[in-house]
């Protein structure tokens, strides 16, 4: 089975209709939140990834345009965006968004987006978070997103391996365990500005990271149009 992963959308409908492209045909989508927050098309991408039939997790700025958790906890141009996110969702994509889990399992594989031990929040970033979060989950592998960062912890015989994907990157799963990143379709923080995401096929056991272009200069037309914060703006086009 091939499984296209997402992560971190961010209300960029033109990311996503690029990324849904590129990395067509596959057998499921699974994506791990964050799909709506800092873009302007909130209710497009949730129209989009329900048409491809995708399944996967909440995040925590979709938690916070449904008022689920306080957008208090954001910074200033974060907490702007999830509030006009909030104002502009329509009924049908606030409902889809609701009935989404924190924490999900597809065979090998467990889904969240912040951690499985705070699928909320927490961002797992580096080794020591990495090790503290694999009693957190049962199964062989756990998909996270939240850091924007393409990034793989690898648990081999109690050591902790970090794998830093780039495009074109694959890794061969096995026997060892695993807490793996697809980066972030919507807003990438590693420094390229291209979308990112990544592919599972179940029968090879193998994964692979691809980087895809897209009009970034239309999302931002976008966003200056709802007056969204221009940091916000300007931080698609470098990646940071």
């Amino acid at each position: 089975m091939r499984v296209a992963v997402l992560s971190d959308i961010h209300g960029n409908l033109p990311a996503l209709q690029a990324v849904l492209d590129a990395l067509r045909p596959f057998d499921a989508l699974w994506q791990l939140g964050d799909i709506v927050g800092y873009g302007p098309e909130p209710d497009a991408v949730v129209s989009a990834l329900r048409e491809a039939g995708a399944g996967g997790v909440r995040g925590n700025h979709d938690a916070a345009a449904l008022g689920l958790i306080e957008a208090d906890a954001f910074n200033d141009d974060a907490r702007e965006a999830v509030e006009w996110t909030a104002d502009v969702l329509a009924e049908p994509a606030r409902e889809w968004l609701a009935n989404l889990p924190e924490r999900d399992t597809q065979g090998d594989f467990t889904l969240v987006h912040g951690s499985p031990r705070d699928p909320t929040w927490e961002y797992v970033y580096s080794m020591p978070v990495a090790r503290a979060n694999f009693p957190a989950f049962s199964t062989r592998h756990c998909l996270v997103g939240h850091t924007h960062v393409p990034l793989v912890f690898r648990l081999d015989d109690g050591r902790i391996e970090t794998l830093q994907p780039s495009d074109g990157s694959s890794l061969q799963l096995d026997d060892r365990r695993t807490i793996i990143n697809p980066g972030s379709v919507g807003q990438p923080r590693d420094g390229d500005p291209r979308a990112c995401a990544m592919v599972i096929d179940t029968e090879e056991g193998s994964i692979a990271w691809h980087r895809i272009d897209y009009e970034i200069a239309t999302t931002q037309a976008r966003m200056r149009d709802a007056r969204l914060p221009e940091r916000l703006i300007d931080r698609l086009r470098h990646g940071l």
